[in-house]
């Protein structure tokens, strides 16, 4: 399977590690071209190639680590997202207030999946600070909790098989309007550090 990262941010590039470091196939993209991540690539090792936006979208399962304001522009020149998982770790945040923006209605990864229809959108990784999903999600006593909501059972249990084999545990939410709505930012669960404990049983 190949992880296409769109965005080489500190959420992206935390992702990014873990999933190399993991045995995936990733590649890595940001909106100034493969030549301005050649650090990144050389730090995360493993085999991560830096591509361009185009090339990253063309892999199996995109991680979309992008500022929210950022999205439409990125997505906008895709004509077909024919069914590919697109993992949402955005937050809906206006800066510089620091405040979840009005949305109406709809969670932030409804809009995005209305944004790329035909995408099977995965709202994931986004409770996490930077420095926390950066860090050993395997803890003394378990596994660091990531929060997963989705239309699309399949998709989501994919998700949550790159999750548990890149050290996470996983936490269902249901779908994009119920668990999106309490995981996206301004809910109950952004910077919730949970650690879902092994039994010794």
């Amino acid at each position: 399977m190949k992880i296409g990262i769109i965005g080489a941010g500190n959420i992206g590039k935390a992702f990014a590690r873990h999933a190399a470091q993991a045995g995936y196939t990733v590649v890595i993209s940001n909106s100034r071209g493969p030549e301005s991540l050649a650090d990144i690539v050389q730090e995360i090792g493993h085999g991560i190639q830096a591509v361009t936006t185009d090339e990253a979208i063309q892999a199996d399962v995109i991680f979309l680590a992008v500022n929210w304001k950022q999205v439409p522009e990125v997505v906008s020149n895709v004509n077909q997202w024919n069914g590919k998982i697109v993992i949402d770790p955005t937050n809906a945040i206006a800066f510089p207030q620091f405040k979840p923006l009005d949305l109406g209605n709809k969670t932030s990864s409804e809009i995005i999946a209305e944004l790329i229809p035909g995408a099977r959108v995965v709202k994931a990784f986004n409770t996490l600070p930077a420095a926390l999903l950066a860090a050993d999600p395997n803890d003394s006593n378990g596994k660091r909790v990531v929060f997963i909501s989705g239309n699309d059972a399949e998709a989501k249990n994919i998700v949550k098989e790159i999750a548990n084999r890149i050290g996470f545990a996983d936490i269902d939410l249901g779908d994009l309007s119920q668990g999106g709505k309490i995981q996206q930012f301004g809910g109950p669960l952004p910077a919730l550090n949970l650690i879902k404990l092994e039994s010794k049983y």
